[in-house]
């Protein structure tokens, strides 16, 4: 049975054997209300009640959604007794006591419903992905290094980044082994970059900061930028 063999206003049978086919397990009226499906009953017109039916002079198909109605079904009631439900205009209305009574084949479910819950359980079913750990960004290269520090930095910082090691010994804020077949293939990391500049040059924090808002290639970093001036009080 395809989508398009349910019927706009499905029988329960005709819901659950749809759904099994869909899910692989059989389905029972207490499984569709358990998974809150809203079950359905035609009214025709009756002109006791013309509130209830408003311009539906033909008849509407009337929601069952009142809790003890609910239960009632899904405990294995032999009928339908709805005491709520809404007119015609959508509104909710609770019916005259004892309410109205139905044979348990006029319920209807529809068809978007069931599809939805069919697409619901679905997914669900889906095996779950492990998110992988994305890596961070590997470092920024030397003319984006200058565009972002250059302007402000009390020193030659072209020239640092070409003759010193990492700038601040060692690897310092290069990342390591960027530049093991050529220079031109170094990266820097500009937080460990900036706090350098910071400690070692005096370069001030505001410029710094600045850099970290206003160029997009160091947005992927502003999160540990920050991360690290709040750990070290700044």
């Amino acid at each position: 049975m395809t989508a398009s063999d349910l019927p706009f206003r499905a029988t329960v049978s005709e819901s659950c054997a749809w759904l099994e086919q869909q899910t692989g397990s059989p389905w029972t009226l207490a499984r569709l209300l358990e998974h809150e499906l809203t079950p359905y009953v035609w009214l025709d017109y009756d002109a006791a009640y013309p509130e209830l039916f408003g311009e539906a002079n033909g008849g509407y198909a009337a929601p069952i959604f009142f809790e003890g109605d609910i239960a009632r079904l899904a405990a294995g009631s032999e009928d339908v007794l709805m005491t709520m439900t809404k007119d015609a205009y959508k509104i909710v209305a609770r019916l005259p006591a004892p309410g109205f009574r139905r044979p348990l084949d006029a319920l209807r479910f529809q068809k978007k419903d069931v599809e939805r819950l069919a697409g619901k359980l679905k997914h669900a079913a889906l095996p779950v992905k492990t998110p992988v750990a994305a890596e961070s960004p590997f470092g920024i290269g030397k003319e984006e290094v200058l565009a972002a520090f250059a302007s402000f930095v009390r020193m030659d910082l072209a020239k640092a980044l070409d003759d010193a090691i990492g700038v601040f010994g060692d690897d310092g804020a290069r990342v390591k082994a960027s530049a093991k077949k050529s220079k031109r293939n170094a990266v820097w990391n500009p937080v460990t970059l900036a706090l350098g500049l910071h400690d070692v040059y005096r370069t001030p924090l505001g410029p710094l900061k600045r850099a970290f808002a206003t160029h997009d290639f160091l947005q992927a970093w502003r999160a540990d930028w920050e991360q690290s001036l709040r750990l070290l009080g700044k």
